[in-house]
């Protein structure tokens, strides 16, 4: 009994002194993270930069705001594991401009629109922040984010635009690009930093 008393006292020390990171993702955090980073969008939109300059704001969006490790050892797939340490990173970091062109593309098209929070709800141990796009001369549509704090911070590690998934998108499409590349990882991070 002693003993069952010493090991829980242990545990309750123990779960008192983790960093509190691990607890703190909630409904509201999750809606937070979300809000800040669509108001960041839209400031870059608003900014009225050249394209070049809205997609470097649109990468560092994309590095503050998600999981890029996550997403991009998602997006290389099975192929990661015959990936070097060194290929992982470079790829990481290629993967991040590509995808802030890409979705700066498609974030163009927000220019004097705006997303709403729609509703949040918890799923297992992540959270889904679903938004509403009301864009000019388009029926509103869903943009659907997920957020865990697997990092230690809340991020958005998935997102859903009209029922696109992000992830899954990305995996077929690196899938394909490295599959015309005959395998050759090198040659995919080259020809990501180019593509959009």
């Amino acid at each position: 009994m002693m003993y069952r008393r010493m090991f829980l006292s242990g545990l309750s020390a123990t779960i008192a002194a983790l960093p509190q990171t691990l607890w703190a993702l909630s409904a509201n955090s999750a809606e937070k993270l979300v809000i800040a980073l669509v108001n960041d969008i839209n400031k870059v939109i608003d900014s009225q930069k050249s394209e070049q300059a809205m997609y470097k704001d649109f990468e560092r969006i994309f590095k503050k705001y998600s999981d890029t490790s996550y997403i991009s050892a998602y997006a290389l797939g099975v192929d990661a594991r015959r990936a070097t340490s060194a290929q992982k990173k470079a790829f990481s970091k290629a993967f991040q401009g590509y995808i802030a062109r890409r979705y700066g593309k498609r974030f163009r098209e927000f220019i004097g629109g705006r997303l709403e929070v729609d509703s949040v709800k918890q799923v297992k141990k992540w959270y889904e922040v679903s938004t509403i796009a009301h864009l000019k001369g388009q029926a509103p549509f869903d943009v659907t984010f997920q957020v865990s704090d697997r990092t230690g911070k809340a991020k958005f590690y998935n997102m859903f635009i009209e029922g696109v998934n992000l992830l899954l998108t990305e995996r077929t499409e690196i899938g394909a690009m490295l599959d015309r590349r005959k395998g050759d990882i090198d040659k995919l991070i080259a020809d990501l930093k180019k593509l959009s």
